[in-house]
């Protein structure tokens, strides 16, 4: 049972880190691609549509990726996690079908607009079309976060026969730590969609791209990531506040504090020893835990020693953390270089301009090696999402729901072998999947670059702006050009 256990954890957990990926893409994309949309009906830009149809051919590789692994992780609930469902099924199974009818059929109904509606309906259409699948991957990430956020804080539930009921759905909703975790996750899902579309926009300009459209979206996406990331560390703040409230063996494993104290410093690094209990060449910064965690400087903190056999193992939590806080960190770094060469020492209207004649180490403006920061941070938001989630999940242990259900009491029976198997499996395929998604989206983007540059990127006479009932006739396809190449 133990290996069943372990096998389990370790393949749900393979399942979920590869199918977070695209939903924390695309819960911000559609915003981004409906400002584009928003903007060229607001402006005539053709430079904006431009923007808009590239980046509506990766929102929808990215959307159908996340609907296989999707419908794949949530299999596991039966097949390695039967315990699961018979203890909290009665609250589980509403809340992940409210996720389908509500989000997904949104989703999946009005993409098909989204791509293949541009000179076939209206352009108000089209944009609302972009509106209501941006409100469905919203409404899709409001219901998974009030299940997991339950599943951290669960109330509203009655135990009958040790099988949960609801007794209250607001209260099982709305739970205590659900507001701070969903508005969390939609601010990491907009940092990890601005660096995402920041990253590709960079490498096609890194690769000669003269169009105006990718410094246009990188002038976008590095000024929403600058603008985001401190609401996030504030976010962040509160979020953290209420885990230290709900969750104090979480917070102490985060923290790397092993017995209660006042006066609690923060351990920048240090080598996790869980066997001795202590921390090894700690490089700590005095009293300031405390101070962030109660806002005293002699604040009061509860340490591992207090949750004896029911606190989470410390190391990838701890960890964890810090991979998130240093990413974050140079997420914030990024975004100020790339916004202050931007606006500070290029002008404005450059962003939409044919470029002149290249400086040896400039392009368009920007220095070269800014743009190859960038391009390496095209998925630093995959790594802070990934490391936030492991500590929000491990950071749990050893419960499955706190407090109801503990992992080992739900787990399977199955032959640890046939675990093995599937856990082999699905580590090959998505291996397989990630390595084709990466380069497919590379592949487009200087698929992109080839396309001659037959517009200017400057705004329309007004008589040819989109007007009701009528669909602009640059928007219309023509021959075998692939419009998504923009």
């Amino acid at each position: 049972m133990a290996n069943n256990l372990m096998l389990s954890r370790i393949q749900f957990a393979a399942n979920i880190s590869f199918h977070i990926l695209f939903p924390t893409i695309n819960i911000a994309l559609c915003w981004f691609l409906l400002f584009f949309k928003v903007r060229y009906r607001q402006t005539g830009c053709e430079t904006w549509m431009r923007v808009y149809r590239f980046w509506v051919k990766i929102f929808a590789l990215t959307f159908a990726l996340g609907v296989v692994s999707g419908i794949t992780m949530s299999f596991q609930f039966g097949t390695n996690w039967p315990g699961y469902m018979e203890t909290v099924g009665n609250i589980a199974g509403p809340l992940l079908g409210y996720e389908v009818l509500t989000a997904f059929f949104l989703e999946a109904t009005f993409l098909s607009v989204m791509l293949f509606g541009i000179g076939r309906v209206s352009d108000r259409v089209h944009t609302l079309a972009t509106l209501v699948v941006a409100t469905g991957t919203t409404m899709s990430a409001f219901w998974i976060i009030a299940l997991d956020s339950w599943m951290q804080t669960p109330v509203g539930h009655t135990m009958i026969d040790g099988v949960a009921h609801a007794s209250d759905w607001w209260q099982i909703i709305f739970n205590p730590s659900m507001p701070y975790r969903l508005t969390h996750m939609l601010l990491a899902s907009g940092l990890t969609s601005a660096f995402f579309i920041a990253g590709v926009s960079a490498y096609r300009l890194l690769q000669g791209d003269p169009k105006p459209a990718p410094k246009l979206a990188l002038k976008v996406s590095s000024t929403v990531a600058l603008l985001l990331i401190p609401l996030q560390i504030f976010v962040g703040d509160l979020h953290g506040l209420n885990t230290l409230k709900h969750q104090p063996a979480k917070v102490a494993a985060m923290e790397g504090l092993w017995h209660s104290e006042n006066h609690v410093p923060l351990v920048l690094f240090a080598v996790i020893d869980e066997e001795e209990k202590t921390n090894h060449w700690a490089l700590e910064i005095p009293s300031l835990a405390s101070l962030i965690l109660t806002h005293k400087t002699d604040g009061y903190i509860q340490g591992l020693n207090e949750f004896s056999g029911e606190h989470p193992p410390v190391a990838p939590v701890f960890y964890g953390f810090r991979v998130m806080v240093a990413t974050g960190l140079l997420m914030l770094l990024t975004a100020a270089l790339l916004v202050y060469y931007q606006y500070f020492r290029t002008g404005p209207r450059q962003s939409l301009q044919q470029p002149g004649p290249q400086q040896k180490n400039m392009v368009q403006g920007l220095p070269r090696w800014l743009l190859k920061l960038t391009l390496v941070m095209t998925f630093s938001g995959w790594f802070a999402t990934l490391a936030g989630w492991y500590v929000t999940e491990i950071g749990r242990q050893p419960y499955l729901v706190t407090g109801v259900l503990k992992t080992a009491d739900a787990v399977t029976s199955v032959p640890s072998s046939h675990i093995a198997l599937s856990l082999a499996l699905y580590l090959t395929v998505y291996t397989v999947l990630i390595i084709a998604y990466i380069r497919t989206l590379f592949v487009m983007a200087k698929r992109a670059i080839s396309l001659e540059n037959d517009q200017d990127g400057n705004p329309k006479q007004q008589d040819n702006k989109p007007h009701k009932n009528q669909v602009n006739t640059q928007e219309k396809l023509t021959g075998e050009q692939d419009y998504a190449a923009y």
